[in-house]
């Protein structure tokens, strides 16, 4: 495992050009990552959404009507 003691020397050899770019990948770390949108006790409503919302249009079924003829038209060049 690196220690920050390594971490930081390597960063000193960073090219000026790039600190603005490493700074901002260090500040991503900062903050803890956010929790997913569905947590585990979310998870049971999810499913419960999708049990209750599975085939509402089975009495209107969705067609794909015929697509019709185009017409001809001069080729690109």
């Amino acid at each position: 495992m690196i220690t920050k003691e390594q971490l930081k020397a390597e960063i000193d050899r960073v090219p000026d050009s790039y600190v603005d770019m490493v700074y901002q990948i260090v500040k991503v770390f900062e903050y803890p990552p956010t929790q997913p949108q569905f947590q585990r006790d979310s998870q049971e409503e999810w499913r419960a959404f999708v049990k209750d919302t599975y085939g509402c249009l089975a009495d209107d079924p969705i067609e794909r009507w015929p697509q019709g003829s185009y017409e001809n038209r001069e080729a690109l060049a």
